[in-house]
This record gives C-alpha cells, sequence and structure tokens, in this order.
C-alpha cells in the first residue's frame, strides 16, 4: 500500500499519530530518499515511511535490528540475538506511571543516565514521522513510554508500542510535544490513551494543556476527535449545570483556544448580546453524535495512574 494511502486509511480511527513541526502536507518521500528500508523491532518487521539520522554506517540498510527493550541498534540480525539475552530489564527504563493489566506507561527523563534511550527513541520514531527535527539534547524533556504487557512464567515483559514527549517547563503550556504509535500497534486505540494522558498530567498538575504547534493533518483530526469527544463526555456528565468555557476548561484540562475553536465546529456557540456563550442542550448533542463518527468515553482508568508524587513537578 502506498503511503498516501496508508495514511487516508488511518485518518477516521486512528488519533495516534504524529505532531509534526510543519502544518503544510508534503508528498511521501521516495524510496531512494529513505536511508533505511525495514526495520526488525521484537516480531516485527516493519516498512519504514521516512529518513532517519542514524549514524553513517548505518546508511542504505535493508534492515536496522533494534532491541525492543533498550533500543540498541545492529546492522546484523547475529549482533542482535548476541545481545538480547543479557538485556535486562525487559522493559523500558524509569518509573511506572500507569500500570493496568494490560499496559504500562513509563516516565522517562532524557536527561542523566536514560539520554541514550531517548536519543535512540528518537531516531527510531523518526523513520514514521515527516519533518520532525531530531534534538540530541534531550535534557529538558519527558519521554511518556506506552507498553503492552505479556505475562510469562516468571516475569513480565513490556513490549513498545509508542510514547509522546513533552517539554519539562514549556512558556507556551504545550503538554505534548511529539507522539508516535509504532505500524503494528496503530488503529487500537493507544494514540487516543496518550493523548488523554496528556490531559491528565496537566490537570493533575492543576493547569492547561493543549499540543505543541503547528499539527500535522493527522494530529488535528486526532486532537479534535479527541476534544469533540471531551466536551460531550463533561456536558453529559454535568447535566442541569450552567458550564462556562472557563470551568469547562479546568474540568477537562484542555486549553480555553481549542475549546472554542472545537465547540464552534460543532456549532456548539452562540453570540449573546455581544457575547459569545455555549448553548449545549441533550439534544443537541444527540443530533451531533447522530451525524458524527465521535467516539465517546475514556482511554485512561484514572485509578490506574500513579503519578500523585509528580504532580508538583
Amino acid at each position: 500500500m502506498k503511503r498516501k494511502q496508508e495514511i487516508e486509511a488511518t485518518k477516521n480511527d486512528n488519533p495516534s499519530l504524529m505532531v509534526t513541526d510543519n502544518a503544510e502536507p508534503e508528498e511521501p518521500e521516495e524510496p531512494d530518499m529513505k536511508n533505511i528500508d525495514c526495520v526488525q523491532f521484537g516480531k516485527y518487521r516493519i516498512k519504514t515511511w521516512y529518513h532517519s539520522p542514524y549514524p553513517e554506517g548505518f546508511q542504505g540498510l535493508d534492515t536496522l535490528h533494534v532491541c525492543e527493550w533498550c533500543l540498541k541498534y545492529t546492522a546484523s540480525l547475529q549482533s542482535l540475538q548476541h545481545h538480547q539475552p543479557s538485556c535486562q530489564p525487559k522493559c523500558p527504563p524509569g518509573e511506572i506511571v500507569y500500570a493496568t493489566e494490560t499496559n504500562k506507561v513509563f516516565e522517562v527523563d532524557g536527561k542523566f543516565e536514560n539520554k541514550l534511550y531517548c536519543q535512540n527513541l528518537s531516531l527510531l520514531s523518526k523513520l514514521f514521522l515527516d519533518r520532525k527535527s531530531i534534538f540530541y539534547d534531550l535534557d529538558n524533556f519527558l519521554f511518556y513510554v506506552l507498553t503492552e504487557t505479556e505475562r510469562t512464567r516468571k516475569s513480565e515483559i513490556e513490549h513498545v508500542v509508542g510514547y509522546f514527549s513533552k517539554e519539562k517547563i514549556s512558556l507556551e503550556g504545550y503538554n505534548l510535544a511529539c507522539i508516535v504509535i509504532l505500524p503494528p500497534f496503530q488503529r487500537r486505540g493507544y494514540g487516543r490513551l496518550l493523548i488523554e494522558f496528556s490531559y491528565e498530567l496537566s490537570k493533575l498538575q492543576s493547569t492547561v494543556g493543549s499540543p505543541e504547534r503547528p499539527l500535522s493533518d493527522l494530529g488535528q483530526i486526532g486532537y479534535r476527535s479527541f476534544w469533540q469527544a471531551v466536551i460531550i463526555d463533561t456536558f453529559r456528565s454535568n447535566i442541569g449545570s450552567h458550564l462556562s468555557i472557563n470551568e469547562l476548561s479546568a474540568l477537562t484540562g484542555v486549553r480555553k483556544e481549542d475549546l472554542v475553536s472545537t465547540l464552534a465546529s460543532m456549532d456548539f456557540l452562540r453570540y449573546w448580546k455581544g457575547d459569545l456563550v455555549l448553548c449545549v442542550t441533550e439534544e443537541m448533542m444527540d443530533i451531533y453524535l447522530a451525524a458524527n463518527n465521535v467516539k465517546l468515553g475514556r482511554s485512561v482508568i484514572p485509578s490506574c495512574i500513579i503519578l500523585q508524587k509528580h504532580t508538583a513537578k
């Protein structure tokens, strides 16, 4: 399937996806523009989409072999097979900040001992991101790595499916800088889970947030879908309350500007005596849901967040 067709196939049900540093649509790169054709990651052989600045000795590879736990990369399968038995632990570094029976999120600091892991994660993700800059100075970034949990008789093994990053201190109030779900794990709701988790972090820190701009076309689709669902879920949970935009922002962790643009697209705003006011009824929400494919409900289970000690960051 051509890359353009792959993008079209994921638009409706993959809010994953990418926050890039270019809002303009880009033609897919020709195959000879890619420096690596495929990446072997765990049991998956994944066709790459874009160029990534791996060191010179890894240019022009048919297959790059990447350890799914420490993200060490090698040009040969034999080297990877020699490395993996001694690679411990079988999970990302950092602290577990979210855990369910099937998934975990690890918070990994881009500074100190995990800097190489975060650099390797950025290089891997660039194979599936267009026009995203790679920064090797990651001291000001936190990475939230999502895994699927495999249980064996003796231990648990974590398989990386994607991540998002965010600045530790963002003067613009961004709560997400980059988000990627690896291709084998797309269309499973993981992008939605990570977007929602970024807002849970904002609420725990008593702030409101927004993704880094500009958004890619797919990023805009994913976020708009999430904001629509959050708005309807919040109003349905507060029937009879006359919420203001400020109150809606505080309840959801979503920046007011994002709420206003989304409410306007849903035709939930009206002018009254020169002021822009919310106009949302149960009937209006039912009509909107009947005409649009909006996925309601939560992906993140609040009781599974184990991040309270980080709220003062």
